[in-house]
């Protein structure tokens, strides 16, 4: 009687289409093989853009990079929102704009007594 040799496999990764290295992009999250920030489409998403909208606006990614990026975002919400608020401008454009961002988040126009 032989014993079957059992082999190990690899979990996928969490996140296969999301990549953080540190020469690309300041180590910031960006997707595998291209230079573009989880942030630049969350940015998309967060104006209630759709996939389609964001694959038009980013037409080198593809509809499962751009999940990705947005189950990435989701896992690390609390990490992505310090980024952003650290590093862009988001206040400004919004007001410049007549937006604001509701209890979820998401950009809307502002109500007329903002």
């Amino acid at each position: 009687m032989t014993i079957k040799e059992v082999t190990k496999t690899e979990a996928p990764p969490e996140h296969p289409y999301v990549v953080r290295v540190s020469r690309i992009c300041d180590g910031r999250p960006t997707i595998r093989g291209t230079r573009t920030p989880v942030s630049a489409i969350v940015g998309h998403y967060k104006m209630g853009e759709s996939v389609d909208e964001i694959l038009a606006a980013l037409p080198h990614l593809t509809p499962a990079q751009v999940l990705d990026a947005l189950s990435y975002y989701h896992d690390h919400q609390e990490e992505m929102e310090v980024w952003l608020r650290e590093h862009t401008s988001q206040e400004k454009l919004l007001k410049a704009h007549h937006l604001t961002l509701d209890e979820h988040g998401n950009v809307v126009p502002c109500s007329d007594e903002d």
